[in-house]
């Protein structure tokens, strides 16, 4: 199935989208009780500025509009990434034109400790197993090497690096561009390189 045949595939529902459960945190469909503290957490400009596609200023409206159009295909997955019950982030993998890819972003707060290479693992799993994906492509602005980190923790491999438009800085910016097969993960899993918290 195309990506514009699947345009028009039947709608997905949210109780389609499993709950993923990790060492601290649980990944869950976002919905529309979130739309407050997502748009809390995204209306900050670090956070638009290093992601493709959130704008800056970021309202609760735009929230409504994120949740009301996630997971609608086969193939794709978002979630809401809560910690003690509270979303503090949102990981997805989405469809694009040169493969899956893998997104993610948390709120200020939540940085450095871990949190977001924990719900990535936790992603890369239901996508290569739920989702049977063969690989994953992503991407971070070569001004966030802790979003670099995240990605080689998780195993990516760095492919090159191209420009892509900030929705944020109504420019476009420099990306690495990384991408991890299932055979590379499934080893790393066997050696125990991706199952610690770090």
């Amino acid at each position: 199935m195309t990506l514009s045949e699947q345009a028009f595939a039947p709608a997905r529902r949210d109780d389609d989208v499993p709950v993923l459960a990790t060492a601290r945190l649980v990944l869950r469909a976002p919905r529309r009780s979130d739309a407050k503290a997502i748009a809390a957490l995204a209306n900050d400009r670090r956070i638009a500025a290093n992601t493709a596609r959130i704008p800056h200023p970021y309202a609760i409206e735009d929230a409504e509009q994120f949740i009301a159009s996630v997971n609608k295909r086969e193939g794709e997955a978002c979630f809401a990434v809560t910690l003690d019950g509270a979303p503090i982030g949102v990981c997805s993998v989405d469809l694009r034109e040169d493969g899956p890819e893998l997104g993610y972003w948390l709120g200020v707060p939540h940085w450095g400790r871990g949190l977001a290479t924990e719900a990535a693992r936790a992603l890369i799993d239901h996508a290569f197993g739920d989702l049977e994906h063969d690989t994953l492509i992503s991407g971070a602005r070569v001004n966030n090497p802790a979003s670099r980190r995240v990605l080689e923790k998780c195993g990516f491999q760095w492919t090159g690096v191209r420009l892509s438009r900030i929705r944020a800085i109504n420019s476009a910016a420099p990306i690495d561009r990384f991408r991890l097969d299932r055979g590379l993960w499934a080893s790393l899993k066997s050696w125990g390189r991706v199952n610690r918290v770090t």
